[in-house]
């Protein structure tokens, strides 16, 4: 009996920032982030917003330090773009399920007021009910389980907001009429149901069969590396596509403070200044420059909120695999 090759065990390392990845298809969202985090041989990771296999596009992944403001892309507004085929309804709302029914389409009703009307009609808050094909759990269990068993159960309709909706009608296949969406929409969305949705409001039916993220929270596709490049990529170039932490707080006000300040307001005291009001803050400490978290301000007071740990900002500003207490550039206050 050939003995086994002893397996090698990866040596972790603490990596803090962003990934913008474009996801390819096939690949579930927890895939990609466990792809991508033995690639860089990241001690802790968290992706920001499930995308299903069958879509591509941005999925920002967060490392160390970032993973404690995933929640502001859970929340932030997206941008998708997708192609319904009208005529066909299936049992997942996509190209994946079985199909229910079928219809004729005739494209000379399709008219561009035609699909103005219907393009009006979905923007704004609309109300959606979330697919049984899901990971929504009712009783402690997924939906998707429910619908494998062949069980459907009621789903309460909920509120969503369509920022942005763009419909065109797509010819390239006579035989096969199908829509061209682009739509920016709020958490919770479901883009298969809103498919399903305009394929019923046009009385023909549609289901998805392209599905693609082109933007969440204001990062787009075009910065965006592929799973394939990053392969190909030394290790060094790998790390070179993990961005700041702050690439998450674009939204933030900056607020920078001196290194007295910074110390008292990493300690999770709030500190005095002329700022005016803001919702969200991002603070900095001026010597170096380094992220200390978010807070926010109100009646000329920074109030802390989610604030990194010395150790992570010695992690960013030092030289890798030195310890925290040698390494250069540290924060003198720390």
């Amino acid at each position: 009996m050939t003995a086994r090759a002893p397996r090698i065990r990866v040596q972790r390392r603490p990596v803090h920032g962003v990934l913008l990845l474009d996801k390819p298809l096939g690949f579930s969202s927890n895939d990609a982030l466990q792809k991508v985090k033995w690639l860089l041989r990241a001690e802790k990771a968290g992706h920001t917003g499930t995308l299903d296999p069958l879509a591509s596009g941005v999925l920002p992944l967060c490392f160390g330090a970032a993973t404690k403001f995933s929640q502001l892309q859970l929340d932030a507004p997206k941008t998708y773009e997708a192609v319904a085929r009208l005529g066909v309804t299936t049992s997942t709302g996509d190209a994946e399920g079985d199909v229910l029914a079928r219809c004729d389409v005739d494209p000379a009703q399709l008219t561009p007021e035609r699909l103005a009307e219907v393009q009006r009609q979905f923007s704004g808050p609309i109300r959606q009910v979330p697919p049984m094909h899901s990971a929504l759990k009712k009783d402690g269990k997924a939906l998707y389980e429910y619908a494998r068993a062949g069980i459907e159960v009621e789903r309460p309709a909920r509120d969503v907001v369509i920022h942005g909706l763009q419909l065109a009608l797509a010819l390239e296949d006579p035989a096969q009429p199908a829509i061209k969406m682009i739509v920016t929409c709020s958490k919770g969305t479901y883009i298969r149901t809103l498919g399903e949705d305009i394929g019923q409001a046009l009385g023909c039916g549609a289901h998805l069969t392209f599905l693609r993220r082109i933007d969440t929270g204001g990062l787009g596709v075009e910065r965006c590396v592929t799973l394939a490049a990053l392969e190909a990529m030394t290790e060094t170039e790998r790390l070179a596509c993990v961005q700041p932490v702050e690439t998450l707080l674009a939204g933030h006000t900056r607020v920078t403070l001196d290194s007295d300040n910074a110390a008292r307001f990493l300690s999770g005291v709030r500190r005095r200044g002329s700022w005016p009001d803001a919702a969200a803050v991002a603070v900095f400490g001026d010597r170096p420059h380094a992220l200390l978290g978010v807070g926010h301000t109100a009646a000329g007071e920074l109030v802390p909120e989610r604030l990194l740990s010395p150790l992570e900002i010695q992690q960013i500003l030092g030289i890798e695999n030195t310890p925290p207490a040698t390494a250069p550039g540290t924060l003198e206050a720390l």
